[in-house]
């Protein structure tokens, strides 16, 4: 689940647990800082960062077939030791800002359906309301199919935010362009996933609100 478990922190890191985990949260460190689905679990935009550069270190580790990280820096050439030291360095972060206590995988799955909780009571309310009134209209096609006034005040809602959110995302990629460095790299990897889930999402809510007309 949390890839950094399995690597071994090198000799003199001290792991500091500083914070407890609360719903919203980073499952890895507790922070609310660009907290993101990561591998299906809350994770904020360092540690998501950091798991990248591991992944990346990872990925060409495997694709030559060079000994597994963790342990010696001892390296073939230039290129494999960068790799090998910037994984190393993420890991340490990682490491340090560990939660004392990682939360409870069932915890932290009540947490991502609070939407799900939300409709089910909405749904419990609606249905007590229509069995006390015997005279309540028929609902209308639109209403049978989900789309109500408050649907698309919350529809409105989430566009906003993707918005803010897309400009946001916008404004790290241009601050990065050019930028050399695996960290840069695996950061650039990262934000590009975000703007196209981020357009992807919004592509499907304007379908929503053509079906609402």
């Amino acid at each position: 689940m949390i890839d950094a478990h399995s690597l071994n922190a090198p000799a003199g890191t001290t792991t500091v647990r500083i914070a407890r985990w609360t719903p919203g949260g980073c499952v890895w460190c507790g922070s609310t800082d660009s907290v993101e689905t990561f591998r299906n679990e809350p994770r904020c935009g360092l540690c998501r960062e950091k798991e990248a550069v591991i992944d990346e270190a990872k990925h060409f580790i495997g694709m030559y077939g060079l000994r597994p990280l963790g342990g010696t820096l001892a390296s073939d050439d230039e290129e494999e030791r960068e790799y090998r030291v910037t994984a190393r360095d993420a890991r340490e972060v990682l490491n340090r800002i560990r939660l004392e206590k990682l939360p409870d995988p069932a915890a932290v799955r009540k947490a991502l359906r609070p939407r799900a909780a939300a409709a089910v009571n909405a749904a419990a309310s609606s249905s007590a309301t229509s069995s006390g009134s015997a005279t309540a209209k028929a609902p209308t096609k639109k209403s049978q199919a989900g789309v109500t006034g408050i649907d698309a005040i919350e529809l409105q809602s989430r566009v906003e935010k993707l918005l803010t959110q897309l400009t946001s995302v916008d404004e790290q990629i241009s601050a990065l362009d050019g930028a050399q460095g695996l960290p840069a790299r695996a950061r650039m990897k990262d934000l590009e996933k975000q703007r196209t889930t981020v357009l992807t999402t919004l592509a499907a809510l304007e379908k929503a609100r053509r079906r609402t007309n």
